[in-house]
């Protein structure tokens, strides 16, 4: 510890002294050509890069992660601007972005209509006195990085993504699940069943499927392995493949964080689900679920994309059922006992975690969790319908009688399934209106419940709080007499049943 300070190894070449922590930052600008603060360094390469790009008519695109690590690379950042035979173009330009990006930390430029430009900036770290120099330097290393792109590219198109099957016989997906090729078999019979229940082409998302993983055996890919999936999409449209297959292999790894992009094409979706849902049934049946902070195999990830890719794309899918035949797919390879149940029950604990973070109260969760549904898009809708239901005046007083109801047919646990009302055992006018009431919401209920519109269904049943209160404020449910007594917990049981054909809004009641 001291007083004493180097600034820039070019730009300062003696020691510099600080007289008062005061004076650090600027003393190591004006004499040591060092900005200290990385935000402030940060946002002069931004401003930097933007003015180069606009000095040649174009548009920087400027990653995040790429910015903090150029940041972190240069004390006096000098941002310039160097091109690049307009030849290369002919390749994919993810291919020729990863190349500057990942090799050499260049930000690529773009015109007014998102095409790339023959241009990148580099960011150096001296104020050169000839910075064409410079420039020129930059030229001269990227133009083999970008070669070799060019050259993988034209070898890799010499053989289909069809041949290349073959090859993942040898990648192993997992050493107890066989290999890639094995994963993409299993796939395309997930993805056939997944394409024909939501009305997609079948035979589309099982040719995707086969084709998913053969540009794991690509040059490009083995270069730059975040390419996989995208280089898929380039070399089936060369193969001839189906425009939708093509697309479904770029698509298959979207949503790759959260807030990314879902596939656009129902192939895609099809694609994507499949395969997610085979490695989630795989690695849970060899015992490897997450625990704690390790999920080696992204799981956690992979829940929230199915969840996200079904509730969004609004598919009527039952997940349960995708996580059964998955199981069945997989055959001896793994334990089945009690494996469907334990993802599923996984991954709707990932879809209680998503509504945390939406702000929706865990109480609003559980009582649709306790219907024990299996469609994703369903219970996503029956949750904002009971949030939206929560929020009324009348909500906790029939949460409250709903509990109420609960315990009292849980004490006397008989039951009550079929049975009718018998309307001349009534011997008050609030148990009668109560029966009227009911049976009047049930008719309203119906039909909205069938269409899905939970949110309205629940505003009708909002109506009952009176009769509800009046009933239970004037009528003695447990009297001597067993068939009244009966007679109006068969009643009650009406009650119950028409809140739970959506929620168990019981369980919105406040705790005593």
């Amino acid at each position: 510890a001291g007083n004493e300070t180097a600034g820039h190894r070019f730009h300062c070449d003696e020691k510099l002294v600080i007289p008062t922590p005061h004076d650090y930052q600027q003393l190591l600008r004006n004499s040591g050509k060092v900005i200290v603060d990385f935000e402030e360094r940060k946002s002069l390469i931004k401003d930097q890069v933007n003015a180069e790009a606009g000095n040649i008519g174009g548009k920087a695109v400027i990653d995040d992660a790429l910015l903090d690590e150029v940041t972190s690379l240069v004390e006096w950042p000098v941002a310039l601007t160097g091109k690049f035979d307009e030849q290369f173009l002919d390749v994919p330009v993810e291919a020729l972005i990863s190349s500057m990006k990942e090799h050499q930390k260049y930000f690529h430029v773009v015109d007014a209509n998102d095409a790339l430009l023959p241009n990148f900036i580099t960011v150096a770290n001296i104020i050169s006195k000839d910075p064409s120099q410079v420039i020129s330097g930059n030229e001269r290393v990227i133009r083999p990085r970008l070669s070799d792109a060019a050259f993988f590219f034209a070898t890799d198109k010499k053989q289909s993504l069809e041949n290349r099957r073959s090859k993942l016989e040898t990648i192993i997906f997992q050493a107890q699940l066989g290999s890639v090729a094995d994963k993409t078999l299993r796939v395309a019979k997930l993805a056939s069943h997944i394409a024909t229940v939501i009305g997609s082409d079948a035979t589309l998302a099982n040719r995707a499927a086969l084709l998913s993983k053969s540009d794991l055996a690509t040059e490009m890919v083995l270069e730059f392995s975040d390419l996989q999936g995208i280089m898929g999409y380039y070399y089936a449209l060369n193969d001839n493949e189906h425009e939708d297959v093509a697309k479904a292999l770029r698509e298959q790894y979207m949503p790759r964080f959260a807030g990314d992009q879902l596939p656009s094409t129902t192939t895609g979706i099809v694609l994507a689900l499949a395969d997610r849902i085979d490695t989630l049934v795989g690695i849970f049946g060899i015992g490897q679920p997450p625990s704690g902070s390790k999920d080696p195999f992204a799981l956690r990830r992979a829940s929230l994309g199915v969840l996200r890719i079904i509730v969004e794309k609004q598919l009527t899918l039952d997940l349960h059922d995708c996580l059964t035949l998955a199981s069945d797919h997989y055959g001896s390879l793994i334990n089945t006992d009690n494996l469907v149940d334990s993802v599923f029950s996984y991954m709707i604990e990932r879809f209680r975690a998503w509504y945390e973070d939406e702000d929706v109260q865990t109480d609003i969760f559980m009582a649709v969790a306790a219907k024990q549904l299996t469609q994703p898009y369903d219970i996503n809708r029956r949750v904002h319908a009971v949030q939206q239901f929560s929020k009324l005046a009348e909500a906790k007083s029939l949460a409250t009688a709903n509990k109420r109801v609960s315990n009292i047919l849980a004490k006397n646990n008989i039951d009550l399934t079929g049975e009718q009302l018998n309307p001349s055992l009534f011997e008050s006018t609030d148990e009668k209106d109560l029966a009227t009431m009911l049976a009047t919401k049930a008719g309203e209920t119906t039909p909205l419940i069938s269409a899905g519109d939970y949110a309205q269904a629940l505003a009708a049943l909002a109506s009952l709080k009176d009769p509800i209160d009046n009933f239970f404020d004037n009528v003695m449910v447990m009297v001597d007499d067993k068939q009244v007594r009966t007679n109006r917990l068969i009643l009650l049981n009406h009650l119950r049943t028409l809140f739970l054909e959506v929620a168990d809004i019981s369980l919105l009641a406040p705790a005593k």
